[in-house]
């Protein structure tokens, strides 16, 4: 997919966001059935065209994201590159038979990118070495934000409390990472670029979903659940209850409890799960394939 990247709008790290905007905003939005297809013709015949239109019809995506971490103090030219192939790998790896739309599946891709990105720019202060410190890195600004907390010379000792119990880490980690960020962080009135009259402010945009897309999000639940209701149905009554009660509910049940309550051994019931699981995916995939087939028919 290397060879994509030359045909792709480049934003140039010295400016030219409006530009960048303004050109992959012209690339059509891709309907459901268009995009299964052209999927499914990358999957397929590795077609360099087809996996084209896939990413750039959610060029636009990337750039919102990449936009949501300029808080960073990093180039936003680099950011929305590295999210760009985030987008790459996910159109490399999308399985379209699966039944989600590929802006669901990539906008995982485009985050880790960007996380990944942003670790690797803050190195020097050794940020993101183990899990806690990437939550708190990643989420110390939303926290205080949650908690109205707007500090003026430095968090009190009952703010620092206040986060450190809202994630679950301890206080003096709270100080030394706000203390970091705080050190890197530029101000909001700064100009994008040289050539665009445009400040950081500018560009801060609400990152809560809107309509359009919290209705799609709501489509594609509520055809996951069609799909996975219609799966259930291949099961029978104890492949059913085995597999619900240790995939399908917050606390599953152990191995040796089911054991228990059907009378047989615990790798008995795990060939019964593993065997109820496949039967799942694959009729789950069958349905996928059925509806896919069935818009192509009405269009």
């Amino acid at each position: 997919m290397s060879t994509m990247t030359q045909a792709l709008p480049v934003l140039s790290a010295d400016g030219g966001l409006s530009k960048y905007l303004r050109e992959i905003r012209a690339f059509p939005v891709l309907d459901a059935q268009e995009e299964y297809m052209l999927a499914k013709r990358w999957q397929e015949h590795a077609d360099v065209d087809a996996a084209h239109r896939l990413v750039t019809s959610h060029l636009r995506l990337v750039a919102k994201m990449a936009l949501g971490f300029r808080h960073y103090g990093l180039p936003v030219a680099d950011l929305i590159s590295e999210g760009n192939l985030g987008l790459m790998r996910a159109v490399k790896k999308f399985e379209p038979e699966k039944g989600f739309r590929l802006a669901t599946y990539a906008m995982w891709w485009i985050k880790a990118a960007l996380h990944e990105y942003v670790l690797s720019s803050w190195s020097m202060v050794r940020l993101g070495s183990v899990a806690a410190h990437k939550k708190l890195f990643f989420n110390l600004r939303r926290v205080k934000a949650k908690l109205q907390i707007f500090e003026a010379n430095g968090l009190s000792h009952e703010d620092v409390s206040r986060i450190a119990t809202e994630l679950d880490v301890a206080e003096s980690e709270v100080r030394l990472m706000n203390q970091r960020m705080a050190a890197r962080d530029s101000s909001l009135n700064v100009r994008v670029a040289e050539d665009i009259d445009i400040e950081r402010q500018d560009l801060l945009v609400d990152d809560r979903p809107n309509q359009e897309v919290m209705l799609a999000a709501q489509q594609e639940a509520a055809r996951g659940n069609r799909l996975l209701t219609e799966g259930l149905k291949v099961l029978d009554k104890r492949e059913l209850d085995i597999l619900t009660k240790r995939r399908l509910v917050e606390d599953p049940l152990t191995l040796e409890q089911l054991g228990v309550h059907y009378g047989v051994s615990r790798e008995r019931v795990r060939q019964i799960e593993n065997r109820a699981f496949a039967k799942l995916q694959a009729a789950v995939k069958d349905a996928a394939l059925r509806h896919a087939g069935s818009l192509e028919a009405v269009n």
